[in-house]
């Protein structure tokens, strides 16, 4: 099967990769260093020649509220667009647990069109909503840094590893398309706050995480639950402490 992975040389990408090709799948790494460009189109029509599925794990470079939204719009029409010509079978998409509840946020706002988009295109499809990645831990941090203080709302996560991340997505682009979410999560519940605190902690990170329910979350207020997946979410085995002892 050929799977093209768009944004296959990230943190997910690249590990998606290695893992389709572990399974004896012809995986191509598509990003603007391979000469593919979804914001342009640029190679998009020569990669997808003779593709199955199409896997788009690629993420914005800026958060800025105009730029998220045009980066995940023209991104993936110009993607769906060029799988039609194709005949591309199977869109997989990678988003966020919680996307439809946090709208307040640009970013989230900027993926509910991203799925809006692919579930209207009539590309058979299937979206994979995962936690945050223990990965994210200090770009969390960092967004929520004033001085030398984090303040972080104490709504409660369940976060992974972005192995696993990467393991579901490739579970579910090797299925059939699902037309519908499916979600992914770790094993485990924190508060973001403290799950923030043991990361810089372990990390030697001197900023002090103050907790503050009044604080947003990439500019949305987080109510209770909207971070955590619903009783259908697939559980992952890695748990924070492993990972960070595997550091």
């Amino acid at each position: 099967m050929k799977i093209v992975v768009i944004g296959g040389t990230g943190l997910i990408g690249s590990k998606l990769v290695g893992r389709l090709r572990e399974h004896g799948h012809e995986a191509v790494a598509a990003s603007p260093e391979s000469g593919v460009n979804t914001l342009t189109g640029e190679g998009l029509s020569d990669v997808l020649q003779g593709a199955d599925t199409v896997v788009d794990v690629s993420n914005s470079p800026s958060f800025a509220d105009a730029a998220v939204l045009d980066f995940f719009t023209t991104s993936t029409r110009n993607q769906l667009a060029a799988e039609k010509q194709a005949g591309v079978g199977h869109h997989v998409a990678l988003s966020v647990v919680g996307t439809e509840r946090l709208a307040e946020s640009g970013y989230f706002r900027a993926k509910i069109a991203q799925e809006k988009l692919i579930k209207e295109a009539g590309v058979p499809y299937s979206i994979v909503h995962a936690t945050q990645f223990f990965q994210f831990v200090k770009s969390i941090a960092q967004a929520a840094t004033e001085g030398n203080t984090v303040r972080l709302s104490p709504a409660l996560i369940q976060p992974m590893a972005a192995e696993d991340v990467a393991s579901a997505v490739a579970r579910t682009a090797l299925e059939r398309p699902l037309n519908a979410t499916v979600e992914v999560a770790g094993p485990e519940q924190f508060g973001l706050d403290d799950l923030i605190r043991k990361g810089l902690s372990f990390l030697g990170d001197s900023r002090e995480v103050v907790t503050d329910p009044t604080a947003r979350y990439f500019n949305a207020m987080l109510q209770d639950g909207e971070l955590l997946p619903g009783i259908d979410a697939t559980i992952c085995e890695t748990r924070f402490e492993e990972w960070l002892n595997q550091q």
